[in-house]
């Protein structure tokens, strides 16, 4: 299953020396296409440890990326929930409202939250603060309105139990309500047991809203982190209806089982191309670098409408399916 994505022949495609300025790590990338370019909005550790959000744009998304001349999000006094950092974008375009909405983690004193800003065009932002409190991440908004609400999934961590991903509805995205479990870790032995998130935002197609979610599985030499796809119900998204049972990418390459972070596959972006077909998918390589891979998106849609259908809304433990 992990041959369904194919990695690019120039990956990692983006490291933390091809920035304009001294970094320790490029990871965890949100993505986004815009006119004529690929726009990356990269999470960058600097040599403090604290991360910000800088820009990449490319013409053909694999190669030739040049960098803004300053981060679009970095910590600022006059937002304390970011005083330890901005990190792991995902990027909405909202056609109602003409612009892209960037869910990202702010790292706050008393841990990490989901926190929303907006931009047009990747050179000026406008954030709106924080949604969600600590500890809370892996968010991303839908694309529409359900009835008159936005949605949002994003992965809360609880004081005991495992870590799973909930949904919840807001009339103006600063109001969140109806806070609802949506996709559960599975448990024991499996890939995705005990903690689990949302990677890039919802995809609509014509079978479902497509997910991409990573599991991170505990292992006695640590954490292996590796993504899978599901299914939610176009018109009521709260309804899991298809989860595949294997992952579709896990760490194999070298600049993914060694870095920061070892043996770690994080997808937080992906575009895909209508006119070709083509989905590719941007993620972070052992938190050290940025990767990308592609696949036909029939490929992946075949893949997932073959995961069996389920009638129940969440899916239980031990669940074998």
């Amino acid at each position: 299953m992990d041959q369904l994505f194919r990695r690019s022949a120039n990956n990692p495609i983006i490291r933390a020396e091809d920035l304009p300025y001294p970094a320790n790590t490029v990871f965890n990338p949100g993505a986004a296409r815009l006119a004529t370019e690929t726009i990356l909005l990269l999470r960058v550790e600097d040599m403090r440890g604290i991360s910000h959000l800088q820009v990449a744009r490319s013409s053909d998304g694999e190669s030739g990326w040049s960098f803004d001349d300053e981060p679009l999000l970095r910590p600022n006094e006059h937002h304390p929930e970011e005083i330890w950092g901005c990190e792991d974008p995902r990027l909405t375009w909202l056609p109602e409202r003409e612009e892209w909405v960037i869910a990202y983690t702010a790292f706050s004193r008393r841990g990490p939250l989901v926190s929303l800003a907006f931009t047009r065009d990747f050179r000026e932002v406008r954030r709106l603060g924080p949604t969600m409190p600590p500890e809370d991440k892996d968010a991303a908004l839908f694309p529409r309105r359900f009835g008159k609400r936005w949605a949002m999934i994003h992965r809360p961590s609880p004081l005991r139990g495992g870590a799973h991903m909930w949904i919840s509805f807001s009339p103006d995205m600063r109001h969140w309500g109806d806070h609802e479990l949506m996709l559960e870790a599975r448990d024991g032995a499996w890939w995705d047991a005990g903690k689990i998130g949302l990677g890039p935002p919802p995809l609509e197609t014509s079978e479902g809203w497509l997910v991409m979610y990573h599991g991170a599985h505990q292992t006695a030499s640590g954490p292996i982190y590796r993504a899978g796809l599901a299914l939610l119900d176009l018109e009521d998204p709260r309804r899991v209806i298809r989860r595949s049972a294997d992952w579709v990418l896990g760490p194999c390459m070298p600049y993914e089982l060694a870095g920061d972070v070892s043996k770690v596959v994080f997808p937080g972006g992906w575009v895909h191309d209508e006119a070709t077909g083509l989905l590719s998918l941007y993620y972070g390589a052992a938190d050290t670098s940025v990767a990308l891979a592609t696949a036909a998106f029939s490929d992946v849609m075949a893949v997932i409408m073959a995961a069996p259908l389920r009638s129940r809304r969440h899916w239980e433990d031990g669940d074998r399916t």
